[in-house]
């Protein structure tokens, strides 16, 4: 092990990517692993069939796997089992800090639309979902609140905004116990960058006025309610992560501002924000046989995964 100025440098062979100071306050470094995030990727892509709602075994072994990498963090794992169209499915659920008191959740989809291997929609979510939990199991940060982990099932059409989404079915759970919760978080689709010119679309001509043309950077979404959590969350992403960080706050309305499992929790009065890579306003590969591993940018996805844990830690 070598140490620089500010910087700890890890041996390439330990597959640890670089990582830099904590910029938010004592001199903290944050190992996390490109190499254990593309297996993760791989692991989950490779399922077959694909794991769409129709192919319940599919989900179960991914859900399976998810379990398996949750419990050699050590945190208190646990299942909420649910029945959807006469199937049973599940959430799973790693708990760290304290058990009682308010709760930061952080969530991504594991099932995917269609036929295809969802590389980015949604493997990306839940790889950086696993990672940054192995970060708070090794790093053993001094939580102030509880944090949950969770990977959700039946994100995508046919149960999409309905209430058989397993983040809708969580977050009622949690409002039904009367549990409070600072903050959610959903990573959806986080794996997708590119340099190339004009390759940044947006849902309405004028923001195009504000927001770059280049598809590099990752984006904090919310609505008009949200935008001091929005705030709050791009200011730490941004101290802490290489990748360019932008945020919007917008009417739901606006396309593309409530699709995924943060807008299941608006709906019980939580506030929830958006981790994205703004999916099909960049990724052409959107919900297609084409979303790949091979597409997936794991050094620029490291990045965002070093930014979410200090903003789990910060929040």
């Amino acid at each position: 092990m070598k140490r620089t100025l500010g910087i700890i440098v890890l041996p390439i062979a330990m597959g640890i990517y670089m990582v830099q100071v904590n910029k938010i306050g004592a001199r903290q470094y944050t190992p996390v692993s490109i190499g254990r995030i593309e297996e993760d990727v791989r692991i989950l892509t490779a399922v077959h069939p694909p794991r769409n709602y129709r192919n319940v075994q599919s989900l179960d072994k991914t859900a399976d796997y998810i379990t398996a990498e949750f419990k050699k963090m050590k945190c208190r794992v646990d299942f909420q089992r649910f029945v959807a169209n006469e199937k049973e499915y599940r959430n799973i659920v790693c708990s760290f800090g304290p058990e009682q008191g308010e709760r930061i959740i952080v969530g991504a989809h594991y099932d995917v639309y269609g036929d295809q291997p969802g590389a980015d929609d949604n493997a990306s979510g839940v790889a950086g979902l696993l990672e940054v939990g192995r970060l708070l199991a090794g790093l053993k940060p001094s939580l102030k609140y509880r944090t949950d982990l969770v990977a959700f099932t039946l994100e995508e059409p046919i149960f999409f905004k309905t209430r058989h989404m397993g983040s809708r079915v969580y977050a009622q759970s949690l409002s039904a116990a009367g549990v409070k919760v600072r903050a959610m978080i959903a990573l959806e689709m986080i794996g997708f960058f590119t340099d190339k010119p004009d390759s940044q679309r947006y849902p309405v001509f004028f923001l195009k006025w504000k927001y770059p043309s280049v598809g590099n950077y990752i984006a904090v979404v919310g609505n008009l309610d949200q935008g001091e959590l929005v705030e709050k969350t791009k200011g730490l992403l941004s101290k802490t992560s290489k990748v360019p960080v932008h945020s919007i706050s917008a009417p739901s309305f606006l396309p593309g501002i409530d699709f995924s499992d943060h807008q299941s929790f608006w709906k019980y009065g939580y506030p929830a924000v958006m981790i994205t890579d703004t999916a099909f306003y960049r990724n052409k590969n959107y919900h297609r046989e084409t979303d790949t591993i091979d597409t997936l940018d794991f050094e620029r996805m490291a990045e965002v995964v070093k930014g979410l844990y200090w903003v789990i830690v910060g929040l």
